[in-house]
């Protein structure tokens, strides 16, 4: 069923938010343009009117660029000198780029030696409501009200607790500056504190390389009344810390039961584990000395240069690793990822990018998701600093850097994690059974314990304050709002199964108030959460008493492919039944879609290029004049393109693809792993030896012209610039045409562009008649039949012709026009004054776009 994704009028196609705050000279000609403008809005569509606005915009902002220009010449003739001004994200003409990823993707630019100075926002008063302001999108929900109060006045009741008792959201969210090892003064002395929540236990003593692991008197801490643990070590006379850069610490600690035991302090922001070493230690890492903005240097913490890039309308997320991110069987470093990878994320044309497995765990294999130290980079990839460059290059080439977040479980690892910190069996997290995940052999935090918020509330922050992440992908977030955790459960969409005694109204609450702190204090955050339940108001704003994320992962879009290639032959493909997947999401609450992350990339399951060509893979895939063909590729590779672009059209109002799986990557991901056995099964599972090799990604096959993984490479890097030129992924307008069963046809329009995707395995159609919204003329702006796409030119842009839309009402639509729909191809049209067939032939070209200079709607 066809549907429509918002109101038109949130649509900003300028990308510069609101028109109407933007003041430039000239600004009262322009309104009276657009006094006219909408004087013809009862013929025009609104698209079309927004179209012309953004027009007239860019020729007001032209003019006003030019007197400035002028003005400047003028004082520059009369002597005054006049500075650069270059606008942050504009590091010079897009004209004179001298590749294509210059043009599309123009690096940022900042005065030498300006660091980046973060503003951060003020947290907003409590709206007066009572929770459900949030009902107003769904009236059906009113069934529920009562569910919906009763979490807005715990909400209310802890954040005031927090204003009345920590001096604000602002004080208990910064729990890092206060916990752990810092900075600060004691009696008129500078030296460092260390403090520590462990209410279980006896004594705590700080031990190390500064002591030689053996403490003295001075060295054991002092309990206060709350449970918490402090120390103050003053600095030597000289001026020395007492605990050294890159010195490493734990401490020894006595339960209430007598036992001693070592543990990596709590808040600890490095761990490293030594090559000989079996166990991970804590290590004091706080650079003597600052260093110049942007610049790397040895014992100097990195300064940030490039300010945050503005949030992207909408995203394209490159969902990646940095470990295995190498092509050579390794872990591999941040600033080789800076070096290598970076670059080739922005030739792709994605401007975000999620990072996973950056908390320090300390099983490799457990792809982050066992973490052991909430605070600490992990070492494997490098230090602090080195992540800190890593994230400012991105910020440089305009890319937003999320984190795949992990305050869902914990590792329960007790010897360098969190787990029975001071001896007990609760802590941070419920103590017996309902602390214990059984599915993932791990603890489960108590979200209604004050120093679980402290500590959480307090690590979302850290990450964002510090590493200027610029938001997160929550991961796990089911199994944190159900008692169940989402196990052996099904979600029918029956709303008691969201609001009643299952749901954990303490983990919702929790993560209203990380969503408020997130979003209050860093404006441009984003915060994503995988949620597979589909609860309402999941992406409604907290101050509507919505659960306040603005995105939740499309998770069925994934299993809705497997299901297809998995179980139903070419012929047997439901296009309705695949329309229905995509589009089945709640209004007004946006959506990441994706057609495979890394869950289908893990051994275990296969990724879609796999389920498509299998083992022809090994033996087929060379370009044409470089081995034989064969028709499980050619099928394959038509495919894999078609279910990535329809995906990225109706799945949702953003895009993530995992890294590697844009050209098809052969082989599955297998960390290096010894022997083990099932936690929730207790089947054997045999390891591989601690081997790397198939923990990496073999770039060398994307590259390589002899072979056919160019194609979907290329394929990939089209369609996230078609987003960029035309904004069709968040576009409100989103319409499906036709779901023909017989003919294997969908025809879809987002924003502007109408696609026409022929899935049958035989059939191609001449003269194929297919409904579109606007009339005029269109031309093709991306075909995956192109030669450079692994096609046959059947449909192609080089064609150049020109398709006139005629009116009269067609598939429900006010206009039609005829095309040619070949088998297993998506043809995408767009209106005849933004293509050029020739544009891929320039400089700044994408190959097989036919996109004129940047499009109508340009956004990063």
């Amino acid at each position: 069923m066809a549907q429509a994704l918002g109101s038109k009028a949130s649509l900003a196609p300028n990308g510069l938010g609101s028109r109407s705050a933007l003041l430039v000279p000239g600004t009262a000609a322009l309104q009276g343009r657009r006094r006219s403008v909408a004087a013809r809005a009862e013929r025009d569509s609104p698209l079309e009117v927004l179209r012309q606005e953004n027009e007239l915009l860019k020729r007001t902002i032209g003019s006003a660029e030019s007197a400035v220009a002028d003005l400047e010449t003028q004082l520059t003739g009369a002597g005054v000198d006049t500075p650069a001004q270059l606008a942050p994200g504009t590091a010079f003409d897009r004209n004179a780029a001298a590749v294509a990823e210059d043009f599309w993707s123009p690096a940022m630019s900042v005065p030498e030696g300006q660091a980046y100075i973060e503003q951060i926002g003020l947290p907003s008063p409590i709206p007066d409501h009572d929770g459900t302001e949030c009902l107003k999108w769904d009236p059906t929900l009113w069934s529920h009200a009562d569910h919906f109060k009763y979490r807005w006045h715990v909400f209310k009741s802890i954040r005031g607790a927090i204003d009345q008792n920590e001096g604000g959201l602002d004080k208990f969210t910064q729990g890092y500056r206060y916990y752990g090892l810092n900075r600060g003064e004691h009696e008129g002395k500078q030296g460092l504190w260390y403090r520590e929540w462990a209410p279980g236990a006896k004594a705590i003593a700080l031990i190390g390389e500064f002591n030689n692991w053996d403490p003295k008197t001075e060295h054991w801490a002092v309990k206060n009344d709350f449970g918490v643990f402090q120390l103050f070590l003053p600095d030597a006379p000289d001026g020395t810390p007492a605990i050294k850069h890159r010195t490493k610490v734990k401490i020894r600690l006595e339960t209430a039961y007598g036992e001693w035991v070592e543990r990596i302090p709590a808040w600890i922001k490095w761990a490293t584990q030594e090559w000989n070493e079996i166990q991970f230690n804590g290590v004091h890492y706080e650079p003597p000395e600052v260093g110049r903005p942007g610049v790397l240097e040895a014992d100097k913490s990195y300064t940030f240069k490039y300010p945050r890039p503005p949030k992207p309308r909408a995203l394209r997320i490159y969902e990646c690793h940095v470990g295995m991110s190498s092509q050579e069987p390794k872990v591999n470093s941040y600033l080789e990822f800076k070096e290598e990878m970076l670059p080739r994320i922005r030739k792709l044309g994605y401007n975000a990018i999620q990072i996973m497995a950056i908390q320090e765990h300390a099983y490799y294999g457990s792809f982050g998701y066992h973490v052991t130290n909430f605070f600490g980079v992990s070492s494997r990839c490098g230090t602090p600093d080195e992540l800190k460059a890593m994230i400012d290059e991105a910020h440089r080439l305009g890319m937003v850097v999320l984190m795949d977040i992990v305050h869902s479980h914990a590792s329960k690892n007790t010897m360098d994690g969190i787990n029975m910190f001071d001896g007990t069996d609760a802590g941070y997290f419920h103590g017996g059974g309902r602390g214990y995940h059984w599915m993932w052999d791990s603890r489960c935090f108590n979200y209604g314990n004050w120093e679980t918020l402290r500590f959480l509330l307090s690590n979302a922050r850290w990450w964002v304050d510090e590493y200027k992440f610029d938001g997160y992908r929550f991961d796990g977030v089911t199994s944190m709002m159900y008692h169940h955790h989402g196990l052996q459960t099904t979600f029918t969409g029956n709303y008691d199964e969201y609001f009643g005694m299952a749901t954990d109204v303490e983990a919702v609450v929790y993560l209203m108030l990380v969503n408020q702190m997130l979003h209050d204090f860093f404006p441009t955050s984003i915060t994503i959460g995988e949620d597979v339940s589909g609860m309402p108001t999941f992406c409604r704003p907290w101050t509507e008493g919505g659960v306040g994320f603005d995105y939740r992962l499309n998770m069925a879009i994934a299993d809705k492919w497997i299901e297809v290639l998995s179980k139903t032959d070419d012929w047997g493909w439901n296009m309705g039944n695949i329309v229905h997947t995509m589009t089945n999401r709640r209004y007004a609450e946006p959506c990441v879609g994706y057609a495979e992350s890394h869950d289908q990339a893990l051994v275990g399951d296969k990724t879609i290029a796999f389920w498509l060509m299998d083992a022809a893979m090994y033996d087929f895939m060379g370009a044409p004049g470089h081995g034989p063909d064969s028709p499980v590729i050619d099928r394959g590779i038509a495919l894999h393109k078609m279910i990535r672009l329809v995906t990225m059209a109706l799945g949702g109002e953003s895009y993530l693809n995992f890294m590697g799986n844009e050209f098809g990557h052969p082989e599955w991901i297998d960390f290096p792993r010894d022997d083990t056995y099932d936690t929730s099964t207790g089947a054997f599972v045999p390891g591989n030896g601690g081997s790397l090799d198939k923990c990496r990604r073999r770039w060398d096959l994307a590259d390589a012209e002899f072979l056919k993984y160019k194609y979907m490479n290329s394929f990939d890097r089209a369609m996230n610039h078609l987003d960029k030129a035309f904004g069709f992924v968040a576009a409100p307008h989103s319409w499906v045409s036709r779901k023909d069963e017989g003919d294997k046809v969908l025809v879809v329009e987002r924003g502007d562009l109408l696609f026409v995707f022929n899935f049958h395995p035989t059939n191609s159609y001449t003269d194929y008649r297919v409904g579109c919204y606007k009339g005029g003329g269109y031309k093709v702006v991306l075909s995956s039949d192109e030669e450079v796409f692994g096609g046959w030119k059947n449909v192609t842009k080089d064609s150049n012709v020109e398709f006139q839309a005629q009116q009269g009402d067609f598939d429900n639509r006010p206009n039609s026009l005829m095309v040619y729909a070949p088998s297993r191809t998506v043809v995408v049209y767009a209106p005849s004054e933004f293509v050029d067939s020739a544009a891929d032939s320039k400089a700044s070209g994408v190959p097989g776009l036919a996109v004129k200079d940047v499009g109508p709607y340009y956004a990063f």
